[in-house]
């Protein structure tokens, strides 16, 4: 009978530990990150544009039509006042690179909307886009 009572409370423990790691609640995922867009998805948004539209590219050396903003890419944190933290945000610079790593500040920063175009304003030109040179000259 003792092994009989052993084998029973020993079923009632795992179960019980079974019920209790089936029923833990799983944490939200906190990570959270930018996401990406095309030259194509770019364009075709800034038709209907509902987003600021952020040009970080250090030196200065043109933008894309319908431009917000230049900050910078190492004083975003100087501008956050100018950004705001729930609306949407697309950045872009020349490469991609600057804005790559101001959109990952800006995500740890708590800003919720937060694109970047991927290959930057040379992405943009290679599909044939224009884009205004700080000479204001249009530029494939």
């Amino acid at each position: 009978m003792n092994k009989n009572y052993l084998a029973i409370v020993l079923a009632i423990i795992l179960l019980g530990l079974s019920l209790l790691l089936n029923t833990r609640k799983e944490e939200p995922d906190r990570t959270m990150t930018y996401k990406n867009i095309s030259p194509i998805e770019l364009n075709s948004q800034l038709k209907t544009k509902d987003f600021l539209f952020v040009n970080v590219h250090i030196p200065y050396e043109g933008e894309i039509e319908n431009t917000d903003l230049f900050i910078p890419y190492d004083e975003i944190e100087k501008n956050l006042d100018k950004l705001p933290k729930n609306k949407k945000i697309v950045l872009y610079c020349r490469s991609g690179r600057m804005s790559q790593e101001v959109a990952d500040k800006l995500v740890k920063l708590g800003f919720t909307k937060v694109y970047n175009l991927t290959g930057g304003m040379h992405n943009w030109q290679s599909i044939g886009l224009f884009i205004e040179t700080k000479d204001g000259i249009k530029s494939k």
